[in-house]
């Protein structure tokens, strides 16, 4: 059994070589000119138990998004027990994952185990959101390299004739000149028209058409219809995707994933956005435009997602649970994920 404990930048990069990490930020707030942001420290452990695959395979793959450290979220202690070697490969949108390949399948289920430290800050953008706060934020936002991406169709997102006059009819009806108020014009339809319900088939995949017609789903489908409308009105639109908390402090195991979305203007910077929540909690309806809670740990950015190296099958919906292939064809991965508060 391999067990090894990363708790640094410098020893990353001493074991994994030519792997390559994201920076980590210090928003510890200490200093007082910073915007008070709500934070919660907690220990994520995730468990993937791949099957044994078929008989006579030849080539097995397997891939583990990884929570990575950016200006909201700070990873320390990142532990991974696998009985085999395995390596830290960096994906597009600055997304991590654990890759190991087999020569030969394994006889026994694979068991990989993860344990990070995790500290999530309350993501606002002050411009927009002030959160009962008059302070003003101090950090400069860094530009996105891949703003093109970030208005360009997902395959289950695209900007057809039919999607850019539904986008356009929601913005002309609210009367929105500038980009921020089409923005809040789209999220507003989003939230009034959509329901948050998980029953019958179709929802959760964050196909455009199905949540458009059947305006109803889980996060998912309510960003596909916030990121789409935006796109096809000119706003850079992103997605990312990770894993949620209750408000309530303690521990307990996490049953699903959970996504939010960004807009961006020039005037404002990256608007964070949660239509669903706002959707499940109205009381939080203006809170949830331009604010993400600290209840949430991000895996991944981005839709259609190409792993490291490239899968055999098509590029991922989403990439929020592990995932394993056997000569080329996917193979289900059962998963656990629990969590656990740290004092402070």
């Amino acid at each position: 059994m391999k067990k090894l404990l990363l708790s640094s930048p410098a020893i990353w990069a001493g074991l994994l070589g030519a792997c390559v990490l994201l920076p980590s930020f210090n928003m510890s707030g200490n200093n007082p000119a910073a915007p008070a942001r709500r934070s919660r420290t907690f220990v994520l452990t995730s468990t993937s138990t791949v099957p044994v695959p078929p008989a006579g395979t030849k080539e097995f793959d397997f891939w583990l998004p990884l929570p990575h450290p950016d200006a909201s979220q700070d990873v320390r202690n990142l532990k991974i027990e696998a009985p085999v070697p395995y390596k830290i490969e960096k994906g597009a949108y600055g997304n991590q994952m654990l890759h190991l390949q087999l020569a030969n399948a394994p006889t026994t289920p694979l068991v990989v185990k993860l344990t990070a430290t995790i500290t999530r800050r309350e993501h606002l953008n002050l411009k927009v959101n002030p959160a009962e706060t008059a302070q003003k934020a101090t950090t400069k936002e860094k530009a996105d390299p891949d703003m093109a991406r970030w208005l360009a169709p997902d395959r289950l997102v695209p900007l057809d004739l039919q999607i850019r006059q539904q986008a356009q009819e929601v913005v002309t009806k609210a009367s929105a000149k500038t980009n921020l108020d089409r923005a809040r014009a789209i999220y507003e339809h989003v939230v009034s028209t959509v329901t948050y319900d998980k029953t019958g088939q179709g929802w959760g995949r964050g196909d455009i058409y199905y949540a458009c017609d059947a305006r109803r789903g889980n996060c998912t489908d309510f960003h596909a219809i916030f990121i789409g409308y935006c796109r096809a009105v000119g706003i850079p639109a992103r997605f990312s995707i990770g894993l949620p908390l209750p408000a309530e402090r303690g521990k307990g195991e996490i049953k699903g994933y959970h996504c939010w979305a960004e807009f961006y203007t020039p005037e404002t910077g990256w608007v964070p956005v949660d239509a669903s929540e706002a959707a499940k909690d109205p009381s939080k309806r203006n809170y949830f435009f331009g604010a993400h809670d600290e209840n949430r740990v991000e895996f991944t950015r981005g839709r259609d997602v190409v792993l490291v190296p490239r899968q055999a099958a098509a590029p991922l919906n989403y990439f929020v649970y592990p995932y394993a292939e056997a000569d080329g064809k996917p193979l289900e991965v059962a998963r656990t994920y629990e969590f656990a508060d740290v004092k402070q």
